[in-house]
């Protein structure tokens, strides 16, 4: 399983973020302008997985990912969801592509799993 996009370092500096908006009562300042949402152009979807079909496991998997100008997936980290079903939705996101945009983007992506 992957650490989360930026790891430590860029938690603890969203942290001060927040903290000084908080402060100076705003929260406005906290949005970071890669917030802006682009149109995924091949969305893949993710293979259940067997361990999780046996189990009866089903719920969702939140991701981010880190989308680069040309539209392809740089890095993914796992954001939440079920451990069995992670690796799952990070190959999938992982082979998503967005619409080409001017910079980089952080996209969140929440991937669904139910038994069929």
């Amino acid at each position: 399983m992957e650490a989360t996009v930026g790891g430590p370092m860029r938690l603890r500096r969203w942290v001060l973020l927040l903290a000084f908006c908080a402060a100076h009562g705003t929260v406005a300042c906290a949005q970071d302008s890669a917030d802006v949402h682009r149109k995924m152009v091949n969305r893949v979807v993710p293979a259940y997985p067997g361990l999780a079909q046996k189990m009866g496991i089903s719920g969702s998997v939140k991701i981010e990912a880190v989308v680069a100008a040309n539209g392809t997936v740089k890095s993914t980290g796992i954001l939440g969801g079920h451990p069995v079903l992670a690796q799952a939705g990070l190959d999938a996101v992982r082979r998503c592509k967005w619409e080409p945009a001017q910079h980089e983007t952080h996209e969140i992506v929440v991937l669904n799993f139910h038994p069929e």
